[in-house]
Order: structure tokens, then C-alpha cells, then sequence
């Protein structure tokens, strides 16, 4: 069962995945959410880790930056490891102005100008899509939590620095909400194994207004946005 990637047997690995890019961050929520962790994989310091949350089985796994990187992460939980589920939980840069550092934003669409989608060969456009049924959950437990979220489109890049510096300003005027660098590859894979799955991002600094959070205040309002991925899984 183990992946050049993964080391996990089979067993060790929940339904369901949580997935931030940062391993660091994988390891804060397996310390300090689940009971009873154990550690999955190691292998390249991508780590991973299954407990329980409330009772129920939940695994949390680092996937590194970039559509390259969780492309094979979540790849081969989907299709080797038996995972139904992946909810990617990271940060992400505000473009709208509908939107503001803190804001908990769903994917529900993620546009992107990465060439992944060419493996499938299709005769136009493919439009990566969150599980529905994933994003209505993930609403409502945030209404009952009372936290704030804005659904909507976000953009998946390939580049972190970008030399054409009108390429946002495109992208907003298409309402796009924010801009991170993973969610389009999950969708996609999702979609080809018949798989579900969900982006959350936190928005942590706005391109256009120039707000960034302290890293305290990332810790408290990704704890928000940790907290709905698990209470939806639950």
C-alpha cells in the first residue's frame, strides 16, 4: 500500500482528510483537536496523521504548496488509500473588495491558469467544482457556529510572483474572491476518481488593500476555519 510518497498501510488512513499545505500546520491540528493521534507518514516531512474527533475516525495531512504537490498527494489518497473526502484548509490572498482580511472564504469554484486539466484531453474548458454537498455543509456549520463566510470562485495559480502585474486586476473584475495555489488540482482529481471535495481558505492578507495578519492573528482565525473543516466532518 505504501507510495513513494506515503508510507501508510492500509487502515491507517480515515474516509476523511483535512488537508493544509503546511505539514507544521497538520501536526497543530492533530495536537490540538484530535484524540488519540497517531502519525501516518513522515516521508519527506509531509506529515500526516489520523485520531478522532468527537469519536469519529478524521486523518490530517500536509500537501505542500503548489498543484504539482497536492495533485499527488491527494491522487493517491483517493485512488490508493480508499479516502472519499479532502478538505483543503489553507490561506489565501483577498482580491475582491466584497471581501476582507479574516473572511473565512468556500470554493466553490476554482478558476485557474495552470495547464492540469490538458491530462484529460477534453474537447474545452473544464470548470473545477467543490462537492456540493460539501459546501452546503460547510455553511451551515459555520451559520451555527456564528463565523462568518463568503462563498464564491477563487483562483488557483501556478505562480506565487507572477510577472504580469495586471493579471489580478483581471481576475477581480471576473468577481473572483481570493487567490491560493491548490485547490483546482484537488477538484479535479475529486472529479476524475469520483471523489468529493471542499477548499476553506482564511483569508490572511489582501492584495489590494495591503492588510496582513500577525502571525497570532493567523493562528486565531485559522483555529475558526479548523474548527468548521472538523464540525462539517463530524
Amino acid at each position: 500500500m505504501a507510495t513513494p510518497h506515503n508510507e501508510a498501510l492500509e487502515g491507517q488512513i480515515a474516509k476523511t482528510v483535512l488537508m493544509p499545505g503546511d505539514p507544521l500546520r497538520a501536526k497543530f491540528i492533530a495536537e490540538n483537536f484530535l484524540d488519540d493521534v497517531t502519525c501516518f507518514n513522515s516521508v519527506r516531512n509531509m506529515l500526516g496523521f489520523t485520531g478522532t474527533y468527537k469519536g469519529k475516525k478524521i486523518s490530517v495531512m500536509g500537501s505542500g504548496m503548489g498543484m504539482p504537490s497536492i495533485g499527488i498527494y491527494s491522487y493517491e489518497l483517493f485512488s490508493m488509500y480508499g479516502v472519499d473526502t479532502i478538505i483543503r484548509i489553507g490561506s489565501a490572498g483577498g482580491i475582491s473588495d466584497n471581501i476582507k482580511v479574516r473572511d473565512i472564504v468556500i470554493g466553490m469554484g476554482s478558476s485557474t491558469n495552470s495547464n492540469y486539466a490538458a491530462q484529460y484531453k477534453l474537447p474545452g474548458t473544464f470548470a473545477p467544482l467543490a462537492d456540493f454537498s460539501l459546501v452546503r455543509r460547510a455553511v451551515e456549520t459555520a451559520e451555527k457556529a456564528n463565523i462568518h463566510v463568503v462563498v464564491g470562485n477563487v483562483l488557483s495559480s501556478d505562480t506565487f510572483y507572477t510577472d504580469s502585474v495586471s493579471d489580478n486586476d483581471l481576475w477581480k473584475k471576473m468577481n473572483v474572491l481570493c487567490v491560493e495555489m491548490e485547490s483546482a488540482a484537488l477538484y479535479m482529481n475529486a472529479a476524475r476518481l469520483g471523489k468529493r471535495a471542499l477548499g476553506i481558505f482564511t483569508i490572511s492578507d489582501h492584495l489590494y488593500t495591503r492588510e496582513s495578519l500577525s502571525a497570532k492573528e493567523r493562528q486565531d482565525s485559522f483555529t475558526d476555519m479548523m474548527k468548521i473543516a472538523l464540525e462539517m466532518s463530524n
